[in-house]
């Protein structure tokens, strides 16, 4: 597939767009040599700063390696960031299960791994969490405090990274299941019974809570009712 000149507009994004597609379509294979900055200025039709520019963001984000005096190689065919990013765009059914997969383990880890300051951290957000009461906005804030606070106590930070890169999906998912009337919502006590299992490390109970947390609003969804 040959780069298609941009049209105007951000070229930057446009550009570092273009190359991405380029280069997860296969237009050049992991290790091949990128053509020289001067034809893909001329291929995309936009000067060599923007090119220069958009090759310094691929390389930052790992698609691309730049070697001094040798020119650009392609490192990756895939941007984890887009990855991710498309993955928050997902429909909600697909979020709710990735939020259940992420955090069934963490908390399975964290009953292991929890410390005396893990458990106060999630009991400050889910004590907050109650006082908060009929303030959605509020709620949903100290929600997603108390379950940052539970993947952190999990003590895995591959694990934590990814929750984090994943934040906005999850964030979605509480705030549907918190504002939408056809959504179960996760009640207090299912989240303070979750806790008691991780303060007591009982690891098949904080794993099988942490799967009950969601499934009501997943059996929803899949179902087709909302």
């Amino acid at each position: 597939m040959p780069l298609v000149p941009i049209k105007k507009g951000s070229l930057v994004e446009t550009a570092i767009e273009s190359l991405r597609q380029a280069i997860e379509q296969g237009q050049w294979p992991i290790g091949a040599r990128l053509p020289v900055e001067a034809e893909l200025s001329a291929a995309l039709g936009v000067s060599r700063n923007t090119v220069r520019e958009a090759v310094r963001v691929l390389v930052h984000v790992g698609m691309l390696e730049t070697r001094q005096g040798d020119g650009t190689y392609v490192r990756a065919t895939r941007d984890a960031g887009e990855t991710l990013r498309r993955i928050a765009r997902a429909q909600l059914g697909d979020q709710l299960e990735v939020r259940i997969m992420l955090e069934t383990e963490a908390s399975r880890l964290a009953a292991r791994r929890r410390t005396e300051s893990d458990l106060q951290a999630m009991t400050h957000a889910l004590d907050a969490r109650a006082r908060a009461g009929q303030d959605v906005a509020t709620r949903i804030q100290h929600d997603r405090s108390f379950h940052r606070a539970l993947v952190a106590a999990s003590h895995n930070p591959a694990l934590a990274e990814l929750y984090d890169y994943f934040a906005q999906g999850v964030s979605h998912t509480i705030e549907s299941t918190e504002t939408d009337p056809d959504l179960p919502e996760p009640s207090q006590e299912d989240h303070e019974l979750l806790l008691a299992a991780i303060r007591r490390q009982d690891e098949d109970k904080a794993e099988t809570l942490a799967k009950a947390l969601l499934k009501p609003s997943l059996d929803t969804v899949k179902g087709g009712r909302v």
